[in-house]
Parts: structure tokens; C-alpha cells; sequence
């Protein structure tokens, strides 16, 4: 088979999108599509299903990706070991993580990395805790950091960070002034939510139907920074760990208010990696760094409460 078809395929297959493909792969759509073709012709069978919004696999589809994805990851397991040889002067880390890291905590630790280390490069993921567990476990990632991810033996926790769910008010909410807030209360009020693969909704969720509350939800989306962004218009009210919303706090944007209720006061943040799998030496180290200074944040935060 050709490689460069094989390449394309299985970008395609994991993005679920021809265009998406090509966007990550910095072609045209058609190169894409020309490639794709050339592989179902050779195989002499059709790989995906096509849709307007985006392609399916076919059964013949998800056998090539699978086999593919291990060819892909044992060719980046060895520039790794090839990278290790070189020490930490090269490398490439994939890193997978909830949203809020992303825009809070996570672009600082990456910037002082790279000043350490520029010669190494990271891909970084967005997505739910329940595709960032799986991701690990797919070895697609190398690292994850995920929100009250359920147990999984293949999974080993290398630290996690217990913070409470916090109510995201804006300064201008009437809620604003309070220290404290019940389930009851917000349930009142319009409420911005993640989807329901998100660890943040999954507490939500459980806690409203154990109490029989009916919420307000306004809007529902993947998208956390969507929920930050309605808060802070002072028409919703969103949810996060204050951890992840370090930026808009210092900058006066939004209000953290803890909220009463038990499910709220026990969530934990969790870096994760596979257990089975061993980490490049640029990603090991990186992990060290990663845990070092999310535990140096939430000692400060401890320390000025």
C-alpha cells in the first residue's frame, strides 16, 4: 500500500472529515480525496461512507484503521527512541487534556518548557474526560489530564489534585457577594452546561436527580470556554473547578463561589498515563514538570483561602 495514501486514510478515519483532514495535513481536500480513492481501488473495496457533514467508516474502513493506527504509533514510538538517544534535545509529546487547562494553567507550563527544551514539540487535544481516557488507552496519547475520570485498570494515576466544583458568577451577578451556594439555588437560575460525556455534567447530572430538581439549563455545548464566556455576560451561571479559570479570576472576570452540596466538594483533577506503555524520555520529563507546577498552584490557592 502507499504510505502517503495510508497516511491521509488515517487522518481522515480519526478526524471524521475529509476537510479536517486536510486542514491538519496541509493539502487540499481533493489531494485527500485523490489518495483515498487510489487506496479503495487498490483494496477493492469502499473504506468510507460519505455524508455532507463528514465521512463514515465501512467495515473494510475500521479493519485498515486499526492496522493503521498501530503503524502510525509504532512509527512514532520509533522516533521516539530515537529522540531518547538524543536526550532531551528533541522529541514530540502528545498530551491530551480537558478544556479549562487549556486556556488556564496549561500555555505557561508549555512556555517555560519550551524554553528549557525548544527542540521539543507537543500536540495538544481538547476533548471530554470520557475521550481523553480513551485516547490513552488507544495510544493516541502520551499524557492526559482528565476530571473525575472513573477507575480503569490500564490507567495509572501519577498524581491528582482534589478541588471542589466551583459556580462561575460574573461580578455583576446578584449572586456575586456570596460565599457559599446550594444546588437548590443555581437550579433558579440560567445555567451554561457541558455536554454530557464531560465529567463536570456527569456531577451535575447525578446531583440534580438525586434531589429532584428540574435546572434552567440555557445552553448546552462542548465547549467549556463557551460556558466561561456566557458567565462572565452575567446572563448564566457555568461550572469549574477554580483551577481552570485562573486567568479569568486574576483578571476579575468572573467569581468562583463555592458550591454546598456534597457531589460538588470531592472532584478531582488527575494526570494520567497508560500503565503498560513507557513514556519517551522527553514526555517523562515533561510529566514531572506538568505535576510540579499544577501541585505549586494549588498550594498557593490553598494558602490563600
Amino acid at each position: 500500500m502507499r504510505f502517503l495514501a495510508l497516511r491521509y486514510f488515517n487522518e481522515v478515519a480519526r478526524l471524521g472529515s475529509i476537510r479536517k483532514a486536510a486542514d491538519r495535513l496541509h493539502v487540499a481536500p481533493s489531494a485527500v480525496s485523490r489518495q483515498i480513492a487510489l487506496l479503495e481501488a487498490e483494496l477493492g473495496t469502499e473504506l468510507f461512507k460519505r455524508f455532507k457533514t463528514g465521512v463514515r467508516l465501512m467495515p473494510a474502513g475500521e479493519v485498515l484503521a486499526r492496522q493503521s493506527h498501530r503503524v502510525f504509533r509504532d512509527l512514532e514510538r520509533a522516533r521516539s527512541g530515537i529522540d531518547d538517544l538524543m536526550g532531551l534535545r528533541r522529541g514530540r509529546i502528545s498530551l491530551w487534556v480537558i478544556e479549562g487547562f487549556v486556556t488556564g494553567l496549561l500555555p505557561g507550563i508549555l512556555s517555560d518548557f519550551n524554553q528549557r527544551y525548544p527542540n521539543i514539540s507537543f500536540r495538544v487535544y481538547t476533548d471530554s474526560t470520557d475521550r481523553i481516557v480513551e485516547a490513552l488507552l488507544e495510544d493516541e496519547a502520551d499524557i492526559g489530564i482528565t476530571f473525575n475520570a472513573v477507575s480503569r485498570p490500564e490507567i495509572e494515576v501519577v498524581a491528582e489534585f482534589k478541588e471542589g466544583i466551583s459556580c462561575l458568577v460574573a461580578p455583576s451577578h446578584r449572586y456575586a457577594g456570596r460565599e457559599s451556594l446550594s444546588l437548590a439555588e443555581l437550579c433558579t437560575e440560567q445555567l451554561a452546561l457541558p455536554v454530557q460525556s464531560f465529567g463536570l455534567r456527569q456531577v451535575f447530572d447525578t446531583a440534580v436527580a438525586n434531589r429532584g430538581y428540574d435546572p434552567r439549563v440555557l445552553v448546552t455545548t462542548n465547549s467549556l470556554e463557551l460556558t466561561k464566556t456566557l458567565a462572565a455576560t452575567g446572563n448564566a451561571i457555568a461550572f469549574m473547578p477554580a483551577l481552570t479559570v485562573v486567568r479569568e479570576l486574576a483578571a476579575g472576570s468572573l467569581i468562583a463561589i463555592p458550591i454546598s452540596d456534597r457531589e460538588f466538594r470531592t472532584s478531582r483533577s488527575s494526570v494520567s498515563i497508560h500503565r503498560d506503555r513507557p513514556l519517551s524520555h522527553a514526555a517523562a520529563d515533561f510529566l514531572k514538570v506538568l505535576v510540579a507546577q499544577i501541585q505549586n498552584l494549588v498550594d498557593v490557592q490553598v494558602r490563600n483561602r
